[in-house]
């Protein structure tokens, strides 16, 4: 059973399993299908919110139940609660969990200094922040604890997931080269000189993960990356590539200027790299695709979701996560600044 199936990791996640001999039950509120699942799959509409509806859907019980959108105390405990009908647990975390040994996260990255500086990689070892419920990542991090401390009842793999991309993400970085392209700029700006690494997660990384825990029942927390951490630099170049556009890119020394020109969804000052040696020998993993390979069909679903519309109203939360992210007016004031 896959709960939030029609999202952007619970698609392929369901194709996944499915292609791989499992009978799936795809469970979400719209109890919708997706056209690229074989036709076996069995559609519930459930609320995951509504106690009595995922308890009702999982029925008499399911061998796995994979959950992509968990998040918090209160969805652990409401998963708990289901061990007696379910075998296993594949659930969705996120790297935003970790912190730095000087208790810096990305919490802490508004304030002065405080960006953490990771090990690169960072593997599982690495502390994570206090669980609570004032943030995305405590409250990711309160999701661990309660499912890790209910292993011996429901053995459970956690999935730290990084910058996940792919057709259907609601926040896709990618956004931010895209609509430059389609807008004619080609000049950009990209802080930290461009060496920003933040490392990505495809949706078919993460799918190829949970496929490979399913028929592993085990207590373990797992990164969940891309074989590699381009550059945003060599993010841009890469979806140049796939528009048929060139850009110039003017790199700039340390961080964003005033309005927040040559910041991006990626520029971040310190590496944000994981390590998936745990991964390989825990579950056998192998890549199965590259960031470059996937953008394509990335650039093409958000192509689409532009289409005769502001990308505000197609991305609001994007809107709410970065800002404006194309004040080419700040940008051209800071390029004439610069020249004169």
């Amino acid at each position: 059973m896959v709960i939030g199936a029609t999202g952007q990791i619970g698609r392929p996640a369901v194709e996944a399993l499915a292609r791989d001999g499992w009978e799936v039950t795809a469970v979400s509120r719209g109890g919708e299908r997706d056209g690229d699942w074989p036709g076996d799959v069995r559609v519930v509409r459930a609320d995951r919110e509504d106690d009595a509806a995922l308890s009702a859907a999982v029925g008499d019980g399911c061998d796995v139940l994979v959950d992509v959108v968990a998040f918090g105390e209160g969805h652990a405990r409401q998963l708990v609660s289901l061990a007696g009908r379910v075998g296993s647990a594949v659930v969705i975390s996120s790297v935003s969990v970790y912190e730095d040994d000087k208790g810096r996260n990305f919490d802490t990255q508004g304030e002065p200094d405080g960006f953490p500086e990771y090990p690169v990689p960072i593997t599982e070892e690495q502390r994570t922040v206090r669980p609570g419920d004032s943030s995305y990542s405590t409250r990711k991090a309160a999701l661990e604890r309660e499912l890790l401390a209910a292993g011996d009842r429901l053995p459970v793999t956690l999935l730290r997931a990084g910058a996940v991309h792919g057709p259907h993400c609601r926040t896709p970085r990618e956004l931010y080269f895209v609509k430059r392209a389609l807008d004619g700029r080609r000049r950009r700006v990209l802080a930290h000189g461009g060496a920003s690494r933040f490392h990505p997660a495809s949706v078919h990384t993460i799918a190829e993960l949970i496929r490979l825990a399913a028929p592993r029942p085990g207590t373990r927390v797992l990164n969940a990356v891309d074989p590699e951490a381009p550059t945003v630099a060599e993010i841009a170049a890469a979806i140049d590539a796939v528009m048929g556009v060139e850009t110039e890119d003017v790199l700039m020394d340390g961080p964003p200027a005033a309005g927040g020109v040559g910041g991006t969804p990626w520029s971040v000052p310190f590496p944000v790299v994981c390590d998936m040696s745990a991964a390989e020998r825990q579950l056998g993993y192998r890549p199965v695709v590259r960031y470059a390979d996937t953008l394509p069909e990335t650039v093409a679903w958000i192509e689409g979701q532009l289409a005769a519309r502001d990308w505000r109203e197609a991305y609001p939360k994007m809107v709410r996560a970065y800002g404006d992210l194309f004040d080419y007016a700040a940008e051209d004031a800071w390029a004439a600044a610069r020249r004169a």
